[in-house]
C-alpha cells in the first residue's frame, strides 16, 4: 500500500533527510521519499494502520500533517 502525507513545515533538504530517516526506521516501511518543495512525504507499507502511526512520527518531529491518502 502506497501512502502520501502532505506536510507543512519542511523548509530544506535537511528536513527531508530527518523525515526520511525517522520514517524509514519504522519496521515495515519502505520506499520513503520526502520533498520539501512539494510538502509531501511518500512511503509504502503492507499494513494500513502503519499510515496513522507515520502521521504521528512526522508530527512528533515538529511538522504539521495536513492530509493523508493511501491506495
Amino acid at each position: 500500500m502506497r501512502h502520501r502525507i502532505d506536510v507543512d513545515g519542511m523548509t530544506c533538504t535537511g528536513c527531508e533527510a530527518i523525515i526520511e530517516d525517522k520514517v524509514g526506521a519504522v519496521g515495515d516501511v519502505t520506499d520513503v521519499t520526502a520533498d520539501h518543495e512539494a510538502g509531501v512525504v511518500a512511503f509504502a507499507t503492507p499494513r494500513p494502520t502503519t499510515g496513522s502511526y507515520i502521521e504521528q512520527v512526522v508530527a512528533d518531529l515538529g511538522y504539521e500533517v495536513t492530509d493523508h491518502t493511501a491506495d
